[in-house]
């Protein structure tokens, strides 16, 4: 096995070019595997078996890695037995059908109710800017809407009597998204008070609906700079358009919203990928618990 480790590393240094870092990473995760099947009586690549490696990833989970690690040491495992059957010192590789441990998906953020609710308050709505502003971070928040679906609106796509926008999310995939409350008020406002004042000559005939001070249609970089903006105003740096969707999907949910009703919201074509939302109320639950229950922190 050492000589086999030894041409494998050979190979990736010169074949594969592989850095002096990956190869003594690599070169501790082999020896943690050799000493492993040594433990099992296995002295030779020949003798390797399926079960062997999998007997090995369960011994890492069960000394608690993390999934990043345990995937860089299946990979350099993997490596390895592909090595050995191209150089034809096994005549199968029993790596191959072993899939590599998934990364948990990293909860989105999401801010609280209060938080949105004191920014939205807190915005300037003195001025025409200010006003189309609160607009815009209203109904980011109030339909859940991507940016690229927000300044790709056109005023035709407002369905003020039916209280409903006609998205084109990914793909040019068409939704009706509700809009009601206050976002709906002050969308009204800004196509009465703010929009026509953002309508130069020159721009009679563009049918965005936000338009920025020269009259044209609004860019997804001036509605990330406004969401940004208006994080400042509660001290949260940085704030994305896309946590505002994902605070909207959130505080649906908790608000009793059933998950297939929030998929055709937010545009999801598979319903896994809304429920990552559900994570994000459980993870918020047992957050509420930790730091609430007298004997939680013990």
């Amino acid at each position: 096995m050492e000589q086999l480790i030894e041409e494998y590393f050979a190979y990736m240094a010169i074949e594969r070019g592989a850095s002096p870092l990956t190869i003594d990473a690599y070169n501790k995760d082999l020896t943690t595997y050799r000493e492993f099947l040594e433990s099992r009586g296995k002295t030779t690549i020949e003798q390797i078996e399926r079960d062997d490696i999998l007997a090995f990833q369960k011994s890492l989970l069960d000394q608690g890695f993390a999934v990043s690690t345990i995937e860089r040491r299946l990979s350099a495992i993997k490596g390895l037995h592909r090595f050995a059957l191209r150089e034809n010192y096994v005549k199968s590789d029993p790596a191959q059908a072993i899939p590599l441990p998934k990364k948990p998906g990293r909860l989105p953020d999401v801010l609280s109710i209060d938080q949105v609710s004191t920014m939205l308050d807190k915005v300037d709505t003195s001025t025409i800017i200010g006003k189309r502003d609160i607009t815009i971070l209203e109904m980011l928040y109030g339909c859940g809407l991507r940016v690229s679906e927000l300044v790709n609106l056109d005023q035709g796509n407002v369905l003020l009597e039916d209280g409903f926008l006609r998205v084109f999310g990914k793909g040019s995939k068409e939704r009706m998204v509700p809009i009601s409350g206050i976002a709906f008020e002050r969308l009204i406002d800004y196509l009465n008070d703010a929009r026509p004042e953002l309508v130069s000559a020159k721009t009679t005939g563009n049918n965005a609906l936000f338009l920025n001070a020269r009259g044209g249609r609004l860019t997804r970089q001036s509605v990330h700079k406004i969401v940004s903006n208006a994080g400042l105003l509660i001290g949260v740096k940085n704030l994305h358009p896309h946590t505002l969707r994902h605070s909207f999907a959130t505080h649906l949910l908790e608000g009793g919203a059933d998950l297939r009703s929030i998929q055709d919201m937010l545009g999801h074509a598979d319903i896994a990928t809304t429920q990552i939302y559900t994570h994000v109320q459980m993870s918020h639950i047992k957050e509420e618990y930790l730091s609430a229950h007298p004997r939680a922190q013990e």
